[in-house]
């Protein structure tokens, strides 16, 4: 028994350990940024970005629940074009996405409010770089995290990497055909 209790006291100890390291090593900015090489020109990779109907083609975040509320305002492929969604599922959630800038055939930026299941704000870009024929697409997202969410540091970049790869195969798969 006392074993079982100096290796329960030992993981408590390390958790502990970890977590005053992780809210002093990381600061509040958290950037998360991946890149990828697609066999297809500019041209046609930009029209998967441009609006955000079209982002939602290869969103990989719009399979987490099928029966989700989507609903797009604005004009599509300009600045103000806005989707904003809303899911009983908690790992989907509700918020809203909307271009905040458009650079034709090189960048989208947009800003994301999260309301549910947790509320913040993040700013994703995605840029487009021409390599001979291909097409180098880097999507990247900054946002500001809340001390105790830097706990969490690791294994979020494990999910967004998930996700992000979710995406560029999503993608690739429409504009590579």
């Amino acid at each position: 028994m006392k074993t079982i209790l100096k290796i329960i006291g030992g993981l408590i100890l390390l958790f502990v350990v970890y977590s005053v390291i992780a809210m002093l090593a990381f600061g509040e900015n958290y950037h998360y940024e991946k890149t990828v090489v697609i066999n297809a020109p500019k041209d046609k990779v930009w029209q998967q970005i441009s609006t955000m109907k079209a982002f939602n083609e290869w969103n990989p975040w719009m399979k987490l629940d099928k029966n989700m509320k989507v609903t797009y305002t604005g004009n599509p492929g300009e600045v103000g074009d806005k989707y904003c969604w809303d899911s009983k599922n908690d790992d989907a959630g509700a918020g809203c996405q909307e271009i905040k800038e458009l650079i034709s055939g090189e960048k989208q930026k947009t800003e994301m409010i999260f309301k549910r299941p947790f509320e913040g704000q993040a700013i994703s870009d995605i840029i487009l770089t021409s390599e001979g024929n291909s097409t180098k697409v880097t999507w990247s997202m900054d946002t500001k995290q809340e001390t105790w969410m830097k706990i969490m540091r690791p294994m979020m970049d494990y999910q967004m990497g998930k996700s992000y790869d979710e995406g560029f195969t999503n993608l690739k798969a429409l504009v590579e055909k």
